[in-house]
C-alpha cells in the first residue's frame, strides 16, 4: 500500500526521493507514532509530511495527494486499535425542502450576534440537530453541518456558502507560482498590459543605427548599442485565498504562475473574502507578517494597476458591516477599504474565478460590482483581455 502511496506523491509533482520513503518506512517500524493511544492516520500524515516534504511551500500538494490517495483508506488500512466516534460517525447534511428552507427566519446582524452570546451561556452539553442550540446537523444558526441562510459556522466544514461568520482557526496555503501551464492563452491575454520602453546600461546592439553610422562614416566601423528593451508595466496583485476560493485553485495559480512570468514588477498580496485593515505575503505566517492596507497604498505609486482576484462570494455583512468579517472584530468596513484602494489606484480591475452565470444569485458579487464601478471580469480568456485592455487605457 505505501509503495503505492509514493508513487502517487511522485505523480503529483513532489520530489520525493527512495531513501526518504525508506525513512518513513523506519520510522514506522520503529513505533515512533505507536504511543499510548495508538498509531492514527492523523499521526501517519503528519510522519510523512516531515519524512517526505522538505520545503513547505510543498505542504498544500502534499496534501492534496495524500487526501486523493487515503480518501476510504481508514476503513482498509489498520493504523490503530481504536478508530475516534467522530471519525467515523460524520452527520449527514440534512436534505430540507425549498419550503423548509423559506421557512427558516433570518437574523440581522446585532440579533444574530447577541442570541449567540446568550446561546453560550446558557448552553451546557453537546447537541445535534434541532433549532436552537450550538450543535451538527440542524437548523440552528450556530454550528455546522446543517442548514440556516445566513448562520455563524462553529468548527466542522461549511456547505452552503452563507455563514456571516466562521469561530475557527484556519490554515490558507499560497498559491503556487511554479505551475507549467498547460496553455499559453493566459500569458497571450496579458501581454495586452505590457508598456516596453528602453532603461539603464547599454547592453544590446542596436543593429539598425550601427549600419546607418558605419555607412555615414565611409565604412569605418561604428558600432551603438542601446539599453534592453523591459516591461514597464507595474502591477499590484491581491488575490482571495481560502473559503470558497479552494475550488478554484488551480485555475488562480494558472493566472498567477503567468503574471509573474510576464511582468518584471508584479507585488502580489492575499486577503480572505474581503479587503480590510492589512493584508499579507505568507499564508503560513499570516498573523504574525500582517502589511497595513494604508501601508500598501503609501508604499506603491499610483501607476501600479490594482488587479483584485476573488470570487466575491461571502455574506454582504463582510463588505458593508463593522465587525463583519468572518475571522476578527474589523473596525471599518470592507466597503471603505476597497474604496481606498480603488481611489488610490485609479486603474483597477476585479478578476472573478466564478462562472458569469452565477454572478446575478449572489448579492456579494452585485456589492463588489458596484463598488468596482462594474470592473468585474470572469477569469477566462475572452474576461482576461477585457481587463487588461480597460487597464492599458
Amino acid at each position: 500500500m505505501l509503495i503505492d502511496f509514493f508513487y502517487t506523491l511522485r505523480s503529483a509533482r513532489l520530489p520525493v526521493s527512495i531513501k526518504e520513503y525508506l525513512l518513513l518506512l523506519e520510522a514506522l517500524q520503529a513505533g515512533v507514532i505507536d504511543d499510548d493511544d495508538g498509531p492514527t492516520v492523523d499521526k501517519f500524515y503528519y510522519l510523512a509530511r516531515t519524512a517526505l516534504v522538505k520545503d513547505e511551500i510543498l505542504f498544500d500538494r502534499f496534501d492534496r495527494a495524500f487526501a486523493a490517495y487515503f480518501k476510504g483508506v481508514e476503513f482498509v488500512a489498520d493504523f490503530g486499535r481504536e478508530v475516534p466516534l467522530d471519525w467515523l460517525r460524520r452527520t449527514l447534511e440534512r436534505e430540507l425542502t425549498p419550503e423548509q428552507k423559506a421557512a427558516i427566519e433570518k437574523m440581522g446582524w446585532d440579533e444574530l450576534m447577541e442570541t449567540l452570546k446568550k446561546r453560550f451561556e446558557e448552553q451546557k452539553e453537546r447537541h445535534e440537530g434541532g433549532s436552537k442550540w450550538i450543535g451538527t446537523g440542524g437548523t440552528s444558526p450556530f454550528g455546522n453541518s446543517g442548514y440556516n441562510p445566513q448562520g455563524i459556522r462553529i468548527g466542522g466544514a461549511g456547505g452552503n456558502k452563507s455563514a456571516v461568520k466562521v469561530w475557527e482557526q484556519r490554515a490558507y496555503r499560497d498559491y503556487d507560482d511554479n505551475l507549467e501551464l498547460g496553455t499559453r492563452n493566459i500569458k497571450l491575454a496579458l501581454r495586452r498590459l505590457r508598456r516596453f520602453a528602453r532603461e539603464g546600461s547599454d547592453l544590446e546592439l542596436d543593429l539598425d543605427d550601427t549600419i546607418h553610422r558605419t555607412a555615414a562614416n565611409a565604412g569605418l566601423l561604428d558600432i551603438r548599442m542601446v539599453p534592453e528593451r523591459h516591461n514597464k508595466a507595474k502591477v499590484l496583485l491581491l488575490m482571495d485565498v481560502g473559503g470558497t476560493m479552494d475550488e478554484h485553485v488551480h485555475r488562480v495559480e494558472e493566472l498567477f504562475s503567468a503574471a509573474k512570468s510576464e511582468f518584471k514588477h508584479l507585488e502580489f498580496y492575499y486577503f480572505h473574502n474581503c479587503v480590510y485593515d492589512f493584508v499579507w505575503k505568507n499564508n503560513r505566517r499570516r498573523h504574525a507578517e500582517k502589511l497595513a492596507t494604508v501601508d500598501l497604498i503609501r508604499k506603491y505609486n499610483r501607476d501600479y494597476k490594482l488587479v483584485f482576484v476573488g470570487d466575491a462570494t461571502m455574506s454582504p455583512y463582510e463588505i458593508l458591516q463593522p465587525g463583519g468579517s468572518v475571522e476578527y472584530d474589523n473596525e471599518e468596513p470592507g466597503a471603505e477599504w476597497l474604496q481606498r484602494l480603488t481611489h488610490a489606484f485609479p486603474k483597477y480591475a476585479w478578476i472573478n474565478p466564478e462562472p458569469p452565470g452565477v454572478w446575478g444569485y449572489r448579492q456579494s458579487i452585485a456589492v463588489i460590482q458596484q463598488l468596482m464601478q462594474q470592473r468585474m471580469f470572469p477569469l477566462s480568456l475572452s474576461g482576461l483581455e477585457g481587463a487588461m485592455r480597460l487597464l492599458s487605457k
